[in-house]
């Protein structure tokens, strides 16, 4: 794998003398330029497939790009040997771009139109690959346009990691990392171009675990306590439970340990919980009586419980001063036009999610702006977003149709698809960055719009509280 990476490093270098002059549409076309070589570093990290807090050789990759391109590189940031600032410039504004690096376990794929192991622990379902490159590639791109126009400001990248689940960022915003910023963008991976306002859920997640006594389950059960019987019994009431919370409430469980033999009375379990709902406040409540829950089944089952916060996210601050901002230059750059090959195997996957054909337009075209949305799922974004006016987007890196966290997802951005729709993400990322650099009062706007949002009266209090970085929450 080492080869691989070194082989993308000497393919970007190749063209990181040849960036363009002092107009946007110079920038542009030398992003597209280097479509091969970000391409390459995109597949690289697609095939480390490294899961949250493990992204050793993800981070370095990204780091050693940036740093070959002139960024100082601050690692290790928050206690978190994956994360990482790069930064060039000097004064103000500083204009922050979020990548993330990090896969999700159990979705090994290969770049193939049907379900195919890639016989690896973990797979890139949500296109954090290509998210990590593209906002690398944004960062040289604004940082080329500063020196060529001898600009003033800061552009800094943030290497986030264990965007899913481990709340790499809520650490990074704890630790004051963001205190400087005036602006953060970002965008995400999905099936459409869109800059519309986002919306994301609050979310708070632990790991219970119930401690029992082992015996002989059929030559002395009275002698023994089971944990299992305590994870089942805390799931119990946590089920009744979900007929008197708030109906947009979301919450979910996986047993990650269930004991080792039927005939053995399993003296540890435990289960991983998460709470959810647009509204933080809310979660904190329904976080409190699973808690409640947890230790009643405990004191029924004659076992003891400890529990361990794993992540805790805000929900999501839209900022609409930047949002058009954002929506206008997505619509500058387009959308994803598909090669006869590439429609091949779109539709192949369409198929696969129970439609005739695959939708191409949808990856052709910009989505109309909106000002509102509905959350479905939670990021650790919305963290940033209470600390620095943030907006982000997304683009068509996957076929039409198809949902995040799913093996589609992994083919797709392990081919030219999610590579093209990386690159539409860079250019619409870079464009942004430059209009915040001409035009302070973009900046200024934003800013007032920011605080009135969050009010006077916001404090800051991370969900997951004070515990250090859950770092080996994958292993």
């Amino acid at each position: 794998m080492k080869k691989v990476i070194l082989h993308s490093m000497v393919t970007f270098l190749t063209f990181a003398g040849a960036y363009g002059q002092k107009g946007v549409q110079d920038v542009l076309k030398n992003l597209e330029a280097k479509t091969e070589a970000y391409s390459g570093i995109a597949q690289d990290i697609w095939e480390l497939a490294e899961m949250g807090y493990l992204e050793e050789e993800s981070s370095k990759l990204l780091q050693q790009t940036l740093g070959s391109a002139g960024f100082s590189i601050k690692t290790g940031v928050a206690g978190i040997p994956t994360a990482f600032v790069a930064e060039y410039g000097s004064g103000t504004p500083v204009i922050a771009i979020l990548g993330e690096y990090d896969a999700l376990p159990g979705l090994s794929q290969q770049a193939v139109p049907e379900k195919k192991s890639a016989d690896k622990a973990a797979g890139h379902a949500c296109g954090h690959h290509l998210f990590g490159t593209a906002s690398t590639a944004a960062a040289i791109a604004v940082k080329d346009w500063l020196v060529v126009n001898k600009a003033q400001g800061t552009v800094r990248f943030y290497g986030c990691p264990a965007e899913e689940g481990g709340s790499g960022k809520v650490y990074m915003v704890r630790d004051g990392l963001f205190n400087d910023v005036d602006v953060a963008l970002h965008w995400h991976p999905g099936s459409q171009n869109a800059a519309s306002a986002g919306a994301a859920l609050a979310n708070k997640s632990a790991k219970f675990r119930f401690h029992g006594i082992s015996a002989h389950a059929a030559g002395a059960p009275e002698k023994g306590r089971s944990a299992l019987d305590g994870v089942e019994a805390m799931n119990a009431m946590v089920n009744l439970m979900r007929e008197h919370i708030p109906e947009r409430a979301r919450i979910h469980y996986v047993i990650t340990s269930g004991g080792k033999a039927p005939n053995v009375v399993p003296d540890f379990a435990e289960v991983y919980y998460y709470a959810r709902h647009n509204r933080r406040d809310v979660v904190i409540d329904i976080f409190d009586r699973m808690v409640k829950a947890a230790e009643g089944a405990a004191l029924g089952t004659g076992t003891t419980m400890d529990y361990e916060m794993i992540g805790g996210t805000h929900e999501l601050l839209p900022n609409l001063t930047l949002q058009k901002l954002m929506h206008d230059n997505l619509s500058k750059v387009g959308g994803v036009e598909y090669s006869a090959e590439e429609r091949e195997f779109a539709d192949k996957i369409a198929r696969s999610l129970g439609y005739e054909k695959a939708d191409v337009d949808r990856a052709r075209t910009v989505q109309p702006y909106r000002t509102e949305a509905k959350a479905y799922g939670s990021t650790d974004v919305g963290d940033v977003s209470f600390a620095v006016p943030t907006v982000g987007m997304g683009t068509a890196t996957w076929v039409p149709g198809t949902p995040a966290h799913s093996w589609q997802a992994v083919a797709a951005g392990g081919t030219t698809i999610g590579k093209k729709g990386m690159m539409v993400a860079a250019k619409a990322l870079t464009l942004t960055a430059i209009d915040l650099f001409k035009d302070k009062d973009l900046v200024a706007n934003a800013k007032a719009e920011f605080l009135e949002r969050r009010g006077e009266d916001f404090v800051y209090i991370p969900l997951l509280g004070d515990r250090s970085p859950a770092l080996d929450y994958r292993k």
